[in-house]
């Protein structure tokens, strides 16, 4: 006898459903709630929220009323809404702010923006939606269309021509150009053309697609699931973008002084007399290091927060000799929390029901390290704080820092994550995986550093992340995963990394020397000479691979990555100074040439050279046994870092680069701040600053400035004004140079006697420093002030006391020069 059962609609064949995509309709009224404006379609519609005269929000509803709630990425104190100017004609209802015209047609909801000359930022044709959730729309590109940020992608600079996905993704598999989704997942476009910028952010949590590839004259954007939610972000300046972008979902905290130092890892030092002896090898060879990290292999069988009882049996004792050598660990905390009934992090989590689980009530099971495991629900605000306080486990020890990995979260399946289905509560607002999972990592970066900022008492946390979505940035530095020791991954660190900063993310960077695979002795000097200029700089590699300590190849080998790492430290105050500027403007402390010459088009795509804030371009080689390259130098006049030879820009030149020299270039004009070489970062040595000035000119015309900022390096007391700002500048005069200093705030008093300005060739030869004598260098050495020359190349050091009242400088030049 059969049932029902035998009539299971699939037995006479497939379900064949037509896909039907759906438009808001022709605009059948609008209104103004609360200060913001409600467009009505005939089957859906979109509200517009202004958040500023550049910047808007354009959020799609289909019923009778918008949700206006936003995702954890955006800054709650920057969605204010604004009120502008509304003007509605028989064919097109017409916002107007002080630098955009928005336009919606009646029609079709076709939505265009101006600026006030008329002249088309951007174009969107109508959203449209399917019945299963995802929406999309297309918009207007140009043939001289430049596409820019999308964080953590792989291929070159210019995403035109590309398509990408944004699903968090554990890809140990080698990062090629065709992947199109990674660990992270930052949803800003930035679109350039016509000499006009604007960026499009796609506030949405679950995935979606960016395709500049498969229309031609248009580009999409959609998402599978959950709201369309779309700001616009007005230039006209890239620059401006990054600005404003970064005002929307914040900005990187001013890291602890020690994170910008030098990072040693390897998966995994297996014991803590392996971790003690790395520590004094660095220190008895004299290569600066702040850092070294505990990868998997430091726990307990892998159960977060602990140590293993047998290999790590005095982690207390281990970081305070640590302390001593002025090294500090940083452990990995992946979020998967071993199925053990007898572990106390895990019984917490069951009892105080802080896990993932399915709407049912049961809790999402999935293996990673540990085994089965469960994880940690950091939507729900409960669960984030117990998190968070878990790692006073780790403070208690001295820890104040920490990695995060495995957070996409990756788990060992079919699927490499949480079934779709999982639940985050949310608060009360649950939402599905499916929906949530690109927050995941970003979440539990927010209740990490949350946790550490509470148990550390004052002191800057620092927290590293695999995962993230936008915004993260506020929580966390960055690295790029899984790559490995090739040469083609070193070459495509940049272009990433550079997006990367241009999505918001300042401090970030690629595993030296390549994380799996093999190294080899010119990989890993030609990664960690462009290494030591990245924001965030690690070596790190895999169990199994060949060692790449500094000093693994060899007497040549170790001098050059010695010399190179030491100048990362001399000039740990010029990179702490980018990170000031990144926090209080957003901008990237590397950038692409594109950010700073946006007219040239020899940089639309440059991607193999990089700039280090506004001065200095970084030019690595990226390919075995090569000692030239072709490096473009942009407007202006540059000066080779190493010899001084002055090239004139807008032009490529033939560089050549031995395997010690990696071309690097200082533009005419610029000031770098350098510090005394240390071992590590807060080093208590006397922090004599030294200026340099590149290509300073006796004569009228010539200007230069610089403002140096100074803190603890370590403490929040600089958000209480405990810092300073130390202001110089350079004016030529005729037949002289004249350089002035003063403090415009002195919140902070630095651990310094003197200063020093070094002028550096070619272009001025001094005669005689008003009111100073001329020393040797070793009185300048010795405290003494004067001037001393530094060689023959008519470079010169001038050292002064460092008056709080600041004070002035006259330098004469040399006839020659002067009337040069």
């Amino acid at each position: 006898m059969e049932s029902s059962e035998a009539i299971r609609p699939e037995k006479v064949g497939p379900l064949i459903m037509k896909e039907t995509w759906t438009t808001p309709g022709s605009l059948v009224s609008w209104e103004r709630a609360e200060n913001v404006y409600i467009c009505h379609g005939e089957r859906g519609g979109i509200v517009f929220i202004f958040l500023g005269d550049d910047m808007f929000r354009m959020k799609v509803f289909r019923g009778k009323a918008p949700d206006l709630t936003t995702s954890p990425a955006v800054m709650p104190e920057c969605c204010i809404p604004h009120l502008f100017p509304a003007e509605e004609t028989e064919n097109e209802l017409i916002f107007t702010t002080g630098a955009i015209r928005l336009t919606i047609m009646k029609t079709n909801f076709v939505i265009t923006v101006e600026n006030l000359e008329g002249k088309v930022i951007m174009e969107q044709n109508a959203v449209s939606w399917n019945p299963r959730g995802a929406s999309h729309a297309e918009y207007d590109m140009q043939p001289d269309s430049h596409f820019y940020g999308l964080g953590e992608k792989s291929s070159f600079l210019d995403k035109r021509g590309e398509k990408y996905t944004n699903w968090n993704t554990d890809v140990f598999a080698p990062h090629l150009p065709e992947i199109e989704a990674l660990y992270e997942s930052i949803p800003l476009l930035i679109h350039m053309h016509d000499d006009l910028s604007y960026g499009l952010f796609l506030d949405n949590t679950g995935r979606s697609d960016f395709d500049m590839r498969s229309h031609g004259v248009a580009f999409s954007i959609g998402c599978s699931t959950g709201a369309y939610d779309m700001y616009f972000i007005n230039g006209p300046e890239m620059k401006d973008v990054v600005k404003r972008y970064t005002s929307l979902t914040g900005r990187i905290p001013l890291p602890p002084k020690w994170a910008l130092g030098y990072h040693q890892s390897r998966y995994s030092y297996m014991n803590q007399q392996e971790v003690l002896q790395l520590a004094r090898t660095f220190r008895e060879k004299k290569i600066p290091c702040d850092v070294i990290y505990l990868d998997i292999h430091y726990m307990d069988e892998y159960r977060v927060f602990t140590f293993d009882p047998v290999n790590f049996a005095e982690p207390e004792k281990m970081i305070a000799e640590l302390g001593e050598l002025g090294v500090r660990i940083v452990p990995i905390v992946d979020p998967g929390v071993k199925k053990d009934p007898n572990y106390e992090v895990y019984k917490e989590g069951v009892l105080n029901k802080h896990f993932c689980r399915r709407l049912e009530g049961d809790i999402f099971f999935g293996e990673v390290w540990p085994g089965i495991s469960a994880f940690p629900d950091f939507s729900d605000s409960r669960a984030a704080e117990w998190w968070g306080d878990l790692h006073k486990y780790y403070t208690d020890l001295g820890i104040q820092g920490i990695w995060n990995d495995m957070n996409e979260p990756a788990v060992f399946n079919e699927s490499k994550t949480m079934d779709l289905d999982v639940m985050h509560f949310n608060n009360g607002r649950p939402v599905t995986h499916e929906e949530y999972h690109n927050l995941y990592g970003m979440m539990m970066s927010k209740a990490t550093y949350e946790g550490l900022a509470e148990h550390m008492q004052g002191e800057r946390p620092f927290v590293l992340t695999r995962a993230g979505y936008a915004g993260v940035q506020r929580y966390a530095a960055v690295w790029t995963g899984d790559n490995r020791s090739f040469w083609e991954h070193m070459a495509m660190a940049m272009p990433m990394v550079l997006n990367m900063g241009l999505s918001g993310l300042a401090f970030s960077g690629p595993d030296i020397g390549g994380f799996a695979h093999h190294t080899s002795a010119q990989l890993l000097v030609r990664w960690t000479q462009m290494g030591v200029f990245f924001p965030y700089c690690r070596n790190h590699s895999s169990i199994g691979t060949l060692r790449q300590e500094p000093w693994s190849f060899g007497e040549e080998v170790e001098t050059i990555l010695r010399d190179y790492i030491s100048l990362r430290y001399r000039w740990l105050p010029h990179l702490y100074n980018l990170f000031h500027e990144a926090e209080t403007t957003g901008l990237p402390i590397m950038r692409p040439l594109i950010l700073e010459y946006p007219r040239d088009p020899y940089v639309y795509n440059l991607c193999d050279q990089f700039l280090l804030g506004e001065g200095v371009l970084i030019a690595p080689v990226y390919r075995p046994d090569t000692e030239h390259r072709s490096v473009y130098l942009p407007e202006g006049r540059w000066l080779d870092y190493w010899d001084g030879e002055v090239h004139e820009g807008g032009s490529h030149i033939l560089a050549a680069a031995p395997l010690h020299i990696m071309p690097m270039y200082v533009k005419a004009g610029s000031f770098v701040a350098e510090g005394p070489l240390k071992q590590y970062a807060l080093e208590e040595l006397e922090e004599t600053v030294t200026f340099h000035l590149y290509g300073a000119e006796a004569q009228e015309g010539f200007a230069s400035s610089y403002t140096l900022y100074e803190d603890d390096g370590h403490s929040f007391a600089y958000r209480n004004g405990q810092y300073s700002q130390l202001a110089v500048a350079a004016a030529g005069e005729a037949g002289a140079l004249r350089i002035s200093w003063s403090y415009q705030v002195q919140g902070f008093v630095p651990r310094r006697q003197m200063i020093r300005f070094a002028l550096c060739y070619p272009f001025f030869a001094a005669e005689a420093v008003d009111g100073l004598s001329e020393i040797t260098l070793e009185e300048l050495q010795d405290g003494h002030t004067g001037w001393a020359r530094n060689g023959g190349t008519g470079a010169i050091i001038v050292q002064m006391d460092d008056d709080p009242a600041g004070g002035e400088l006259l330098i004469r030049a040399a006839r020659d020069t002067a009337e040069g």
